[in-house]
């Protein structure tokens, strides 16, 4: 018989840097309970760190969702980064290697993209970004 999966679902405000330690952290402690393995959970959490940290300095702060997702016999962690910044007013331009409107190597969103399963972006010039992503147990 196998256990129950376990239901998460939780928001956490990122709105200073030290926010960015709590989520990372949150992060890996849900990606462990759900027996994901550390390559899989390396790559969670560096795109976590990634997109984290563009809300807080891009996006002036928001808002991460954490759940656990089941499709089938497939078991995963999907995150939601969602902020009323700026928005982003070319998202092909800005999911393209090397553009960045920092001093940065233009890699974060492009490279978060690489390490998980799924991942969508959508943005309103005025109104905001939301990033989901989507990483697989075994995936």
């Amino acid at each position: 018989m196998t256990p129950p999966l376990m239901m998460i679902k939780e928001n956490m405000a990122i709105q200073q840097e030290r926010d960015l330690i709590f989520c990372r952290n949150r992060v890996k402690e849900v990606a462990g309970k759900i027996g994901m393995g550390l390559v899989n959970q390396t790559k969670l959490i560096t795109a976590t760190s990634e997109l984290a940290r563009n809300m807080l300095i891009y996006g002036g702060g928001g808002i991460m969702r954490l759940e656990i997702i089941t499709r089938g016999k497939l078991e995963g962690i999907q995150l939601t980064f969602e902020d009323k910044g700026p928005g982003i007013a070319d998202v092909d331009k800005a999911m393209q290697d090397g553009f960045t409107t920092g001093r940065t190597l233009g890699m974060g969103l492009p490279g978060a993209k690489r390490l998980v399963n799924e991942f969508s972006i959508q943005s309103t010039p005025g109104k905001g970004t939301t990033v989901k992503i989507l990483k697989w147990k075994n995936g």
